[in-house]
């Protein structure tokens, strides 16, 4: 592959600027750490929250270990199936197929290894560095405002730098070392980072809503003490949950999305080189990433409040969104104009940021305080929990269709920027956008991170008794964080939708490429034909995918149920021992975190089988068109269902903080315990399954790109296939029958 002088310098920048934003996020850790952490009362629970959230990590490696290992070596055979593709043998030339197909196939299992490596470093990292904060958020919230939001916003942009560093390190590594045949190991990259965000975010969110739907159920509504009350066993689980969950599932979760739209856009870009000859293709995609990095190091450092003045946390936060936003549009233009020399790169990723801008401002309608749909929510409470339900039920899906259309509007202006062009570069334009989307990522994990460190830094400053002054000034940053976990998850879901469509492109290609090794006429290739949703075999295909996530919904929202009953049951029992309600005993919090640890773990298989094995199962016997049917029906009904949940939640979680601030009846009304209730019902859907169908929608399309060439290559129907689904389908029944029953018991302590 030639590259011009300024393309093999623009490489090794790219690599550069890679390596500043985790040398950024270094500097950062130094200076949160050098923080003061308060109390010897608030050391004691920030210390009981930490060893918590690092036994729950180190349970849930162990867990996962085995998997990854099962799944290395089958990414090493996978590349047995069919032969080497032309760009793998072009890439090392002189050696035989055999030969080629070694290397491939160790590169692929290497890249599979670095993506879950890098995903499970920026979950682990990124929560640890946010468990740090806390603690010190609440010690600087005594004394100020501003640099209580600063410390809790720069532990946030820890995570995020490391989030934009690692992908983009890995992406272009494997890029310079494999060139023409780097498709087959991004491919591996892509799905180690996706997995271990899928076991990430599914874990830490069952773990972190068992324990704050139990704790709110039994201390705010049945006992009717404040929400982080000592005495309530089950409060240091929720601190917990909420790092497990919000940081490190979410900072996986993100980080998968900028790996798989870098990996489908490096795809979908050498198609583009094959047909044009001209390497920019692959360059561009690369150095708007390295720009992307680079504003978001400027962006976020400039999120700071007013010394000795009155502060808005979110206003200062988007100030820095917005600064970034800038930087990275003028660079775009500059790029586009003088080494692109055309506007439509330049447009696809400009409107990729405007889809991450759009999404940032609808979800903030749907559920800030400020706007009517969460008003219109807290009013609901007064006439009891039904109706209040019921309100939170209609602003989500009617969130979920307004987010449906923006992303729509989205894909058609990358269809009409290359309208007129082969279908390979409208392709390249929805990959251009998500790669548009996510270049802010610095700034989104930021954003993310940013409201469990703060909700943490509220519950141990209430936990150790701290000043009104300083809580006040801790519940508006925990209110402004709760907006800004919503709209990052909503940007999460946005991604994934953007990330599935350009992962279906480099499934339309993949099997085409395949095809034309068979000897396939091109009349009949799928890149030419499409998926024809008249044939009755692709339409059960898309039947049976929209049914997906609904089931996979449906197993980790009854898991949350199991282990919410138990911590409700045992934060009951820990009430009555004597001398507890008066302050005179410390419940055992351990155990409630065992609980938890222990509910999250297993279901972390069952639910990875069922998004591993069901596209299998679905190419092998419907056929490959109708997989491509299949993925359609996972992105439709996974974007809708995952927008409605996540906005449903925040709306009712932001209705019970605005009537905690006075309105409606203020706290211990029976307004108050119907939005208790409400907010109880959003937790899993906006904590745990909503934003678990991103890491799943992407590890369907991933397993379907990966299986295409095995798929592809079946003629008929032979004993072998049959014995391999028979095997896939009761491992998936198994699966879902283990959820169903399964039953966590607390072990005593």
């Amino acid at each position: 592959m030639q590259t011009t002088v300024f393309e093999t310098i623009a490489l090794w920048v790219v690599l550069g600027i890679a390596l500043t934003g985790l040398a950024y996020a270094l500097f950062l850790r130094r200076s949160v750490l050098r923080e003061d952490k308060g109390t010897p009362r608030m050391i004691e629970v920030w210390e009981a929250i930490k060893q918590g959230a690092g036994e729950y990590l180190t349970r849930q490696l162990k867990t996962i270990l085995p998997l990854i290992a099962l799944l290395t070596v089958a990414l090493f055979f996978s590349v047995a199936v069919v032969p080497p593709s032309a760009e793998a043998v072009e890439r090392f030339p002189g050696l035989s197929p055999d030969r080629v197909k070694i290397i491939i196939g160790l590169g692929r299992a290497a890249a599979f290894i670095l993506g879950a490596m890098f995903s499970l470093l920026v979950g682990q990292f990124g929560m640890r560095m946010a468990v740090q904060a806390n603690v010190r958020v609440a010690a600087a919230s005594r004394f100020s405002y501003d640099k209580a939001m600063r410390i809790a916003y720069r532990a946030g942009t820890i995570t995020g730098m490391l989030t934009d560093g690692l992908g983009l390190l890995g992406g272009t590594v494997i890029f310079m070392i494999f060139q023409k045949a780097a498709p087959d190991a991004l491919l591996g990259f892509g799905f180690g980072g996706t997995l271990l965000a899928l076991f990430m975010r599914v874990g830490g969110g069952i773990f972190t809503k068992a324990a704050d739907v139990g704790a709110d159920l039994v201390g705010k509504v049945e006992a009717g003490i404040p929400e982080d009350d000592p005495r309530n066993a089950a409060v240091i689980a929720d601190l917990v949950g909420d790092n497990v969950g919000d940081c490190a599932g979410m900072a996986a979760d993100i980080f998968e999305s900028y790996e798989v739209t870098i990996v489908s856009g490096l795809i979908l870009s050498l198609s583009l080189v094959a047909i044009t000859g001209q390497v920019k293709w692959i360059i561009f995609p690369l150095l708007v990433r390295g720009i992307g990095v680079f504003s978001s190091i400027i962006g976020t450092y400039l999120v700071k409040g007013k010394k000795g003045g009155p502060n808005d946390a979110m206003k200062a936060i988007n100030k820095g969104f917005y600064s970034s936003a800038s930087i990275c549009l003028a660079a775009f233009a500059l790029l586009a104009g003088f080494y692109m020399h055309e506007w439509r790169a330049f447009l696809s990723v400009a409107v990729g940021i405007g889809l991450a801008v759009a999404i940032d401002e609808l979800t903030k309608y749907f559920t800030h305080t400020k706007y009517k749909p969460v008003k219109q929510i807290a009013r609901s409470s007064r006439t009891g929990a039904a109706t209040l339900i019921l309100s939170g039920l209609a602003v989500g899906m009617e969130s979920a269709v307004w987010t449906l259309l923006v992303i729509a509007g989205t894909v058609l202006s990358s269809v009409l920027i290359y309208w007129g062009q082969p279908i390979a570069f409208v392709l390249y334009g929805v990959a251009m956008t998500g790669i548009g989307m996510l270049t802010l990522t610095g700034n989104n994990v930021a954003m993310d991170s940013f409201g469990p460190i703060a909700d943490n830094a509220n519950g141990i400053g209430e936990m150790a008794g701290l000043e009104e002054e300083a809580r006040e000034r801790m519940a508006d940053l925990d209110a402004v964080g709760n907006t800004t976990k919503a709209i990052t998850k909503g940007v999460a879901i946005g991604s994934a939708v953007i990330a599935a469509v350009s992962l279906f492109g480099s499934y339309l290609t993949d099997v085409s490429k395949v095809q034309a090794q068979l000897g396939v006429p091109e009349g009949a290739r799928m890149l030419t034909t499409g998926i024809r949703i008249s044939e009755p075999i692709v339409l059960i295909g898309m039947l049976i995918g929209g049914a997906i996530p609904w089931l996979f919904s449906s197993l980790a929202i009854n898991a949350v149920s199991r282990a919410a009953s138990l911590i409700v049951l045992e934060v009951r029992r820990q009430f009555k021992i004597p001398g507890l309600m008066e302050g005179k005993v410390k419940p055992d919090y351990r155990q409630a975190v065992g609980i938890c640890t222990v509910a999250a773990q297993k279901e972390l298989t069952g639910l990875a089988v069922i998004s591993v094995l069901t596209p299998i199962i679905v190419g092998l016997t419907l056929r490959a068109e109708a997989l491509g049917g299949f993925l359609a029906g996972v992105i439709l009904s996974g974007q809708l269902l995952a927008v409605f949940m996540a906005n449903a939640g925040g709306a009712w979680d932001n209705a019970k903080k605005l009537i905690e601030d006075g309105n409606y009846g203020g706290r211990g009304s029976a307004g108050h315990k119907a939005a208790v209730v409400g907010d109880t019902v959003g937790d899993p859907l906006k904590d745990t399954a909503g934003p678990a169908l991103n890491p799943m929608i992407k590890v369907i399309n991933l397993v379907s790109v990966l299986s295409a060439p095995l798929i592809v290559q079946f003629k008929r129907i032979t004993p072998g296939l049959v014995i391999v689904v028979i095997a896939a389908l009761l491992a998936v029944v198994f699966a879902v029958g283990q959820s169903k029953r399964t039953r966590v018991t607390p072990r005593r302590t």
